[in-house]
C-alpha cells in the first residue's frame, strides 16, 4: 500500500526525514515520536503534499506528489483546522463530499451518515466558528472517511476530544481497520496502543522501529523484563524459590513483604515457571503484571535509552 525506498527530506540545513525505508499495509500502524521527530514530514510524504529530496516514496504504486488518482483512494485528517468558518458542519461537510467526486444525488445521504459516524448530527447547523475544538476534530475526521478511502492518514486525530469522544473515535478507528489501510500519528502513547500493536518509530528523522510492539520489545535483550507479583503473607517464601530460576535475573522484595519485584531476561519462560511453582507450592498470587511489555516501555528504552 505505502512504500518508502530510502526518502529524505531536507529544509535546507534542517532534515525531516531521513533516509527512511518501509512498506506499511492494511490494518492500523501507530506512526510514533517526540514532536520534531518527523512525524508531520512523513505523512506530507506519504499524502502527496511534498516532494522527497531523495530517495523514492509509492502509494499504491504511484508517486503520490499531485497525483489526483492516489487522492481519490486516500483519506486525510490533518493536525491543524482550515475550515470555511461562516459555514455550518453540514455545509462544510456536503462542500468535502462533492469535493471527493461523489455523485450530487449521494451527497445529502453520505453526509448525514458520516455526521452520525462522528456524533456530529445533532450539531449539524451549528456554524463551525461556534464549534468546540472537539467539534471541529470531529468534522475533520467525518471530511476524511466520507468518500471510504482505501488509505485513511490521521494526524493527531483525538486532539481535543474529551474522554469519551476519544473512546468513540477510537472504536471507530478500529472498526475502520478492519478492511483498509490505517496509519495515526500520536504523541500519546495508551492511545495508539489501544488501537493497534504495530508501531513506525521516528527519532530525529530517523526510522527507529516498525513492527510488532511485543516483538520489538523481545529485541531489546540488555533490558530485562520487570514484573511485578503480589502475594499475601508468603512474597519472601516465593521470593526464594523464584530466585532459584534459571529465567530469573533478581527478586527484589518490597517493605510490606507482599510484593515482588522480579527481573526476567526470559519472560516467556519466566511465566510458565511462575505457575509452576505456585501451584507446587500452594503460594497465593493475587495479580502479576509487566509494565515492560507496553508501548511506553519500547519508546523509553528506544528513544531515551
Amino acid at each position: 500500500m505505502i512504500e518508502l525506498e530510502r526518502a529524505s527530506r531536507w529544509y535546507g540545513q534542517v532534515i525531516g526525514v531521513n533516509d527512511v525505508s518501509v512498506s506499511i499495509g492494511p490494518g492500523i500502524t501507530g506512526l510514533l515520536g517526540e514532536n520534531g521527530a518527523g512525524k508531520s514530514t512523513l505523512i506530507k510524504l506519504i499524502t502527496g503534499q511534498l516532494k522527497p529530496t531523495t530517495g523514492a516514496v509509492r502509494v499504491f504504486g504511484e508517486n503520490p506528489f499531485a497525483n489526483t488518482e492516489v487522492f481519490r483512494r486516500l483519506g486525510y485528517c490533518p493536525e491543524t483546522d482550515s475550515f470555511y468558518e461562516s459555514m455550518t458542519c453540514e455545509e462544510f461537510l456536503r462542500l468535502m463530499v462533492r469535493m471527493a467526486g461523489i455523485p450530487k444525488s449521494e451527497v445529502a445521504s453520505i453526509t448525514e451518515r458520516n455526521l452520525s459516524r462522528v456524533g456530529m448530527l445533532e450539531h449539524r447547523r451549528r456554524k463551525l466558528a461556534a464549534c468546540s475544538k472537539g467539534m471541529r476534530q470531529r468534522i475533520k475526521i467525518a471530511q476524511a472517511i466520507a468518500h471510504e478511502p482505501e488509505l485513511l492518514i490521521l494526524d493527531e486525530p483525538m486532539n481535543g476530544l474529551d474522554p469519551l469522544g476519544r473512546k468513540e473515535m477510537g472504536d471507530l478507528l478500529s472498526e475502520l481497520g478492519q478492511d483498509r489501510t490505517i496509519i495515526v500519528s500520536s504523541h500519546i502513547l495508551y492511545e495508539v496502543e489501544a488501537l493497534t500493536r504495530r508501531i513506525l518509530l521516528l527519532h530525529r528523522g530517523r526510522l527507529l522501529a516498525y513492527g510488532d510492539v511485543r516483538q520489538i520489545r523481545d529485541l531489546i535483550d540488555r533490558h530485562p523484563h520487570k514484573v511485578l507479583v503480589e502475594t499475601t503473607d508468603r512474597g519472601r517464601e516465593l521470593a526464594t524459590k523464584l530466585i532459584e530460576l534459571a529465567s530469573v535475573l533478581s527478586v527484589r522484595i518490597e517493605e510490606d513483604g507482599k510484593r515482588l519485584i522480579v527481573e526476567t531476561a526470559k519472560p516467556d519462560e519466566f511465566y510458565t515457571n511462575l505457575a509452576q511453582t505456585v501451584l507446587a507450592h500452594q503460594i497465593p498470587v493475587r495479580t502479576f503484571y509487566s509494565q515492560d511489555n507496553n508501548l511506553e516501555a519500547v519508546f523509553r528504552y528506544l528513544v531515551k535509552g
